[in-house]
């Protein structure tokens, strides 16, 4: 079928697995990454760099103020065009990473664990990046949803609304402002993200141990510490690429950054480079959800007679 994948069925059960693991896993920790992106586009926020909304001091004064300016269910602002997102996305990951992977030799893990290694990294960032820039325009709109501040009334209306108005003042084009700093970003964060769990995985002993608590928690294990990998090893190319979504409906003259390489510059110069890092500590909490989406899809596809 596809890359070399055996047939429609396992393909089918990929997508369907990966997408409902995904589903399940964003809508659980939605708040903390409402919380992480506001703290993250804050300083290419009009809004803020205006004055009329104050800025976010931390991750526990961001939970306290949007709870207080937005009301609760504000913090699943955005969730379901991040689902709409995530679930193609997440799906199409796991389901090309396996028929990527399939194109390489394989390698014994314990006699060529190097090539062994770098095969589960190329699959897992060639996937990424080939399903990023087919869902991009929904990757951009969760950002703009999710960036709104104070309690006054909301720049878009929803998904719709937000793809509407960004194409009609900035073009087509605007929907993927950063795509190019997202492509690079991805291939090192699904590299490790995928490359480390399945490498992890490999020498997991309780990989498929009969106790189903026993199973988890050591899936779980390996899941938590490549998504926090991952999230590092990326995180400055996510900042590059929300600052630069932030500005894609306006004029040109009205860009803070002119592009990737600019804006790269513009925070090492004038904020320094531990501002490539705001909300990394947010987005920290936030893995749990990517090791969940790990090991949801990993006993989805083993209960149905995956590997």
């Amino acid at each position: 079928f596809f890359f070399g994948m055996s047939d429609a069925t396992s393909f089918l059960t990929n997508f369907l697995a990966g997408g409902f693991s995904g589903a399940v896993a964003k809508t659980c920790t939605a708040p903390i990454e409402r919380v992480k992106l506001l703290i993250q586009t804050q300083d290419a926020n009009p809004k803020i760099i205006s004055g009329e909304i104050k800025r976010y001091t931390g991750i526990v004064d961001c939970f306290v103020r949007v709870r207080a300016e937005q009301g609760f269910a504000a913090f699943w602002r955005g969730n379901l065009t991040n689902i709409i997102r995530y679930f193609p996305t997440q799906a199409f990951n796991f389901a090309f990473k396996d028929g990527i992977k399939a194109m390489f030799p394989k390698y014994d893990k314990k006699k060529q664990f190097l090539q062994f290694f770098m095969t589960n990294m190329a699959s897992g960032g060639l996937a990424g990046a080939g399903s990023l820039c087919v869902v991009y325009p929904l990757d951009y709109a969760r950002t703009r949803l999710a960036s709104d501040v104070g309690g006054g009334k909301r720049q878009f209306n929803g998904l719709m609304d937000c793809l509407s108005k960004t194409a009609k003042f900035g073009g087509i084009g605007a929907l993927y402002n950063g795509l190019g700093v997202s492509v690079v970003g991805i291939i090192p964060y699904r590299g490790v993200y995928f490359g480390l769990f399945d490498t992890l995985s490999g020498f997991n002993p309780y990989q498929k141990d009969k106790s189903n608590v026993l199973r988890a928690a050591s899936k779980f294990a390996c899941a938590q510490s490549s998504a926090i990998a991952a999230g590092y090893a990326s995180y400055p190319f996510d900042t590059v690429r929300r600052r630069l979504q932030m500005q894609s409906e306006k004029p040109k003259d009205q860009w803070l950054y002119s592009g990737t390489a600019d804006c790269f510059g513009k925070i090492l110069k004038n904020e320094g480079t531990a501002a490539l890092f705001k909300g990394a500590g947010a987005n920290a909490l936030r893995t749990v959800g990517a090791a969940l989406v790990l090991v949801l899809y990993s006993e989805i596809t083993g209960a149905v007679g995956g590997e």
